[in-house]
């Protein structure tokens, strides 16, 4: 009777414990969203503005669930989108994944506008493949974070060699900046390419060369 008793008390402590760590976490988020609608008000004052019209009323409050969504990226991990989805298989030397045309959105770290684009991801299986979605939620994960392309680029590279653990990765990234277009040059349309190589993509230019015969046509 006394180790059920244990038991029951073992579980209702962890039950206790995990819940008041829930409630942290929410208390902590409410905390934030609130000082991020605070912030938010004191933008539109100093601009002129004044916050508390009906048009803007709810302004703080839209803003800072827009970041919250925009921003969740840095509310996950790469572990816990993979979550065990990882596949042993039989597959030839060289022979290639690839994983074209991932639409993102992510937002510029230096001026907090948004930029959007593509990105293409291949991989040389060493024993084994991750699921076909998991590599567009990696890309999510990082982009829907305050990012400059570079960054980003690396690190979706690093995070699939250091899961897959594969024979060589290689990532493409395309981006059109908002801040180049809205402010400073103010020139549209432009496209920024950036690349990541690890492993053999390094090495071999004939692997980079399939690649990018592999993107062309996928375009």
């Amino acid at each position: 009777m006394s180790n059920n008793g244990n038991g029951n008390s073992n579980g209702n402590g962890h039950y206790h414990a995990l819940a008041e760590h829930l409630a942290t976490q929410e208390l902590s988020a409410l905390n934030a969203k609130a000082e991020i609608e605070n912030a938010v008000r004191l933008i539109l004052q100093n601009v002129g503005e004044d916050p508390h019209r009906d048009g803007l009323l709810r302004t703080p409050h839209r803003v800072a669930k827009m970041y919250d969504e925009l921003l969740e990226g840095y509310h996950q991990d790469v572990e816990t989108i993979i979550n065990g989805a990882m596949f042993e298989v039989e597959y030839g030397d060289g022979e290639m994944v690839m994983v074209a045309n991932i639409d993102y959105n992510s937002m510029c770290e230096h001026h907090m506008l948004p930029f959007v684009g593509k990105v293409h991801v291949a991989y040389i299986p060493r024993n084994k493949v991750v699921g076909l979605s998991k590599i567009p939620r990696i890309v999510d994960m990082f982009a829907r974070r305050l990012q400059v392309q570079e960054r980003l680029t690396n690190e979706i590279a690093d995070a699939l060699d250091e899961h897959l653990d594969p024979v060589g990765v290689m990532v493409v990234v395309e981006g059109q900046h908002s801040c180049a277009a809205l402010r400073g040059v103010k020139k549209h349309g432009v496209n920024m390419v950036t690349t990541a190589k690890r492993g053999e993509f390094r090495t071999n230019p004939a692997l980079r060369d399939e690649f990018y015969r592999l993107m062309e046509r996928s375009g």
